[in-house]
């Protein structure tokens, strides 16, 4: 099975200028290599068969001719490879000369799509010897005997004929640089993977450019992009080529090859993933009715018989925690930034400058915390406006109380503790609850009678209640109806709990390089080390009985089902193959128990979210019913827990 995934491949052979025979004996062993591994498309670069630096000599006959009989020879010994072959070269047309992409199947010329825009300054002089594609340009082109005549023009998609969308378009080049690439319109008439066979030379700061160029493209046409360079055995008379290649999808870089370094680069594009992507942004095809209709050439694919460990793309075990420590730095600082404003925004709006957080020694209730502190600083308030408040009952350890209390002196706030054990005995007593059934009764009791607090505590003060409930929390329903399930302003509801962890961390090493915040950091590393536990059951010998992992199952695992089902709404059995595929080091049968829980849970608790309160989206994921998610609370998940049900 390929889960909608297609291998690709970049090439950057061994090249001799002018030397076709050579050149053409070189790729087919490229092709035979990427085949050998599987791959569905391979690219080579511009001109490959001839070489781009050819100069004058592209006009020469002799050159001309003995690209085309080199076609002749890649066709006939990859006749029996099903992959796609892209190669370059100079091909005569009536009274002009072009430089175009012949895509090969099976050994036979599929089609030849010639170069639209030719360069012709600075280091470039291609309109010396190349004329531009103009729609004027015929239709078909009779290559030779043995290739006949083929399609010609870019208006050109080679399609698998399985209703994958595997659709490839072309371009080479110049065509990506200049403002209106020819691949954006392809890409709004079907095409899922741009192909780009280019020779760009190599000067400083090039490589940078050209790879924030490809990414880009590939997320504004939402494609695959797939950019074979000419390598460094190309003339280096004038100029020099690194044979720098990229294959991209939607604005992410899936493989990079070295400079100078010739060889092949290999990824497994996901196809599926970018047509749900499209599907969801429905501006991408209000444009495409004004473009004239593409011809499609049908192909048939060998399937890759995909295993998680050879799928040739990194899957993230964290997708919603960036892996490198700079940029997760960054992110943090961007998320915190973030949730800041959205909170300072609500506070300026409704002229406050009093809030109330109940503040449990917890990660949640200390990035609240945190972020609470910080829209103070936005708005210039005194941090005595925040009423932090502990509330020890049953379950509460020393270890979360003293840190709780402890954060709330570091910060500057103002702490009340409010013990609720006999108002929650007397409401048990009231509603003839025994306090000797630990039950959802007896832990709902807890969590309704700290939000009551919270609420009436805010009243007092002038404030507002400010929530500390987390994305994960509320995808699996794992809150108290109104109970820590309601606030004012949420500030964690689009931070999945393995983003919560690093944002807290984050604080805690800018604190440590502080002399004057150094207790802080002392604090926040304890809570960072303390177990996720809701303590709403009574401690055993004083440590945590209580962990909510134990209870719902990992959250790593439940983050990553998260974001692949509502990012791009994956089925289950493609997101537990991907799960199989990163570094979540659990047995199969664990994650698909997890996994079925996810799902029925996701589905059962939909209620909750349908009257969440409001709060700053900070992530391309979120659950407001008034933003990304609408789903009705009476919603069967059948379908997926038959799939779920069914995988081994």
């Amino acid at each position: 099975m390929n889960y909608g995934f297609y291998r690709a491949a970049c090439c950057s052979p061994v090249l001799k200028v002018c030397d076709c025979v050579f050149n053409s004996e070189k790729i087919i062993d490229c092709a035979r290599t990427a085949y050998s591994e599987g791959a569905n498309l391979v690219v080579f670069p511009e001109l490959c068969i001839t070489g781009y630096t050819c100069g004058d000599l592209f006009l020469q006959k002799s050159l001309q001719e003995a690209a085309i009989h080199s076609l002749e020879f890649i066709a006939k010994k990859t006749c029996l490879m099903p992959c796609v072959l892209a190669v370059g070269l100079p091909v005569a047309l009536d009274n002009a000369l072009y430089n175009c992409a012949a895509l090969l199947y099976k050994g036979k010329v599929l089609c030849v799509v010639p170069k639209t825009f030719i360069p012709n300054y600075s280091e470039f002089y291609e309109k010396r010897y190349f004329a531009p594609y103009t729609t004027s340009c015929p239709k078909t082109i009779y290559l030779s005997s043995a290739l006949g005549t083929v399609p010609f023009g870019t208006d050109i998609l080679v399609c698998a004929d399985d209703g994958s969308n595997f659709n490839i378009g072309v371009e080479l080049c110049e065509d990506l640089w200049v403002p209106l690439p020819p691949s954006t319109k392809a890409s709004l008439k079907g095409a899922t993977v741009i192909v780009n066979l280019s020779g760009s030379n190599e000067i400083i700061g090039k490589a940078d450019y050209r790879r924030n160029l490809v990414k880009m493209h590939s997320a504004h046409t939402l494609t695959a992009y797939l950019y074979a360079n000419a390598g460094h055995d190309e003339s280096t008379q004038d100029l020099v080529y690194s044979g720098h290649s990229l294959i991209c999808e939607n604005g992410s870089v899936l493989a990079e090859s070295e400079l100078f370094n010739n060889g092949i680069i290999y990824a497994d594009i996901d196809i599926e993933r970018l047509c749900q992507e499209r599907r969801k942004t429905t501006t991408f095809i209000q444009e495409s009715s004004t473009i004239e209709e593409y011809r499609k050439i049908y192909v048939q694919y060998k399937k890759l018989n995909l295993r998680p460990q050879n799928l040739k793309r990194f899957i993230d075990a964290h997708p919603f925690v960036p892996s490198s420590k700079e940029e997760r730095a960054e992110r943090c600082k961007a998320v915190i930034q973030l949730q800041a404003e959205g909170l300072a925004k609500r506070l300026r709006h409704i002229n406050c400058q009093n809030v109330v957080l109940g503040l449990s020694g917890g990660l949640d209730s200390t990035l609240a915390l945190l972020v609470t502190c910080k829209a103070f600083d936005l708005c210039g308030f005194n941090k005595k406006g925040i009423t932090t408040v502990t509330m020890p009952c049953f379950g509460t350890t020393d270890r979360t109380y003293n840190n709780a209390c402890s954060l709330a002196k570091e910060c500057g706030t103002t702490l009340k503790e409010i013990r609720i054990a006999d108002s929650v005995s007397l409401h048990m007593k009231d509603i003839g609850h025994s306090q000797d059934i630990h039950d959802v009764t007896y832990e709902n009791c807890q969590a309704r009678e700290r939000t009551q607090v919270l609420m009436d505590l805010a009243n007092k003060v002038g404030g507002i209640v400010i929530g500390t409930g987390d994305l994960s929390e509320l995808a699996l329903g794992w809150c108290t109806y109104n109970g820590d399930h309601m606030s004012m302003y949420g500030v964690n509801t689009s931070v999945p709990k393995t983003l919560v962890r690093y944002l807290v961390e984050y604080v805690s090493i800018q604190a440590s390089q502080n002399e004057n915040s150094k207790a802080l950091s002392f604090v926040l590393n304890d809570i960072l080390d303390t177990p996720v536990s809701p303590e709403l059951l009574p401690p055993k010998d004083g440590v945590i009985s209580q962990k909510t992992e134990d209870l719902v199952g990992p959250y790593e695992l439940h983050d990553f089902y998260l974001y692949y089902l509502l990012r791009f709404g994956f089925s289950p059995k493609k997101i537990l193959f991907l799960a199989d595929c990163s570094a979540l080091n659990y047995p199969r049968e664990f994650k698909i128990k997890w996994l079925r829980t996810f799902y029925k849970r996701f589905f059962g608790q939909q209620f909750k979210r349908s009257c969440m309160p409001d709060g700053a989206k900070v992530g391309t994921v979120n659950l407001s019913p008034r933003g990304d998610w609408r789903m009705p609370s009476d919603a069967s998940a059948a379908i997926w827990l038959e799939e779920i049900d069914s995988l081994k």
